[in-house]
């Protein structure tokens, strides 16, 4: 007798030995991919972490706490924080319009400026620190001086920190298939309306992970910064040239307590992105 699909031969054996050969597999992967991502962030994050932490208390509760309120402390992290959030907010927008610009048009040129907008990511820190203090410096051919200046700190760190919102962006943008904002501005909505309450909250979670990371990159950014901001103590110093400073002349527990503030903060910060994100990720669908 011919065995034929609804035979029970066929559906009794072969789905159940098929699935348990099926598990098998994936369940070692599972456990393979546990185990090295626990080994990877182990080694990485977690126990530098826990040595930061653990540097940072070596005087107690009381001189974590006197480290950190220290006044050039708090100046140094405010600025930091400040130039970052400016930093980043800019970026926001012209991430996006340069998103928009390389997704939706077409023109001379354009893959070599989606080229250059990975340039960041390739380029030294310092090098890209002496770039700009070249060119915003005391001596600057375009006669415009930034050095010692918060806004030659925020110019630096926007340079740095573009590629994250655009890449980020840039896909959501190529995936989008635009109908609904179509059928809105047939029904006569205007083109700002159409921007506002639909592509933007689209476009949202990508835009805020963006921009979360940037944050978090301008915050610790140290060698694009450090030619021009000059690092004047209470004026241009950021906590990153603090940090170093601190490091410099041996006050290694403070430097760790000030390190170990500025992560907080920005972990606070970055949570507040990150829920951002998931609500207009709600929102969206």
């Amino acid at each position: 007798m011919a065995v034929t699909a609804n035979s029970p031969e066929v559906s009794t054996k072969l789905p159940l030995q098929t699935g348990r050969q099926f598990r098998a597999v994936p369940a070692l992967t599972r456990n393979a991919a546990r185990g090295v991502a626990v080994t990877f962030l182990s080694l990485i994050v977690l126990i530098p972490f826990a040595a930061l932490v653990t540097n940072a208390f070596n005087q107690g509760l009381s001189g974590f706490w006197d480290a950190v309120v220290a006044k050039e402390s708090l100046h140094a992290i405010g600025l930091t924080l400040f130039c970052a959030t400016l930093g980043a907010g800019l970026n926001a927008v012209a991430g996006l319009a340069t998103a928009w610009v390389l997704v939706r048009d077409r023109f001379f040129g354009q893959g070599l400026l989606n080229a250059l907008i990975d340039l960041p990511f390739a380029l030294p820190t310092v090098v890209a620190g002496v770039t700009l203090y070249t060119l915003y410096g005391p001596l600057s051919p375009v006669h415009i001086s930034l050095t010692g200046t918060w806004i030659g700190i925020t110019v630096a760190i926007m340079f740095v920190t573009l590629p994250f919102t655009v890449r980020a962006v840039q896909p959501v943008l190529e995936t989008m298939t635009f109908t609904a904002q179509s059928a809105a501005a047939t029904l006569g909505a205007s083109p700002t309306r159409i921007f506002r309450t639909i592509t933007l909250p689209a476009l949202a979670p990508a835009l805020l992970a963006g921009t979360g990371l940037a944050f978090a990159r301008a915050v610790g950014e140290y060698g694009s910064v450090v030619f021009i901001s000059n690092n004047l103590p209470y004026k241009t110093e950021l906590a990153s040239a603090y940090i170093f400073s601190l490091t410099s002349s041996n006050q290694n527990t403070a430097a760790s307590a000030v390190s170990l503030a500025l992560l907080v903060v920005a972990l606070l910060l970055l949570g507040l992105f990150a829920a951002l994100s998931r609500y207009f990720s709600r929102g969206a669908q």
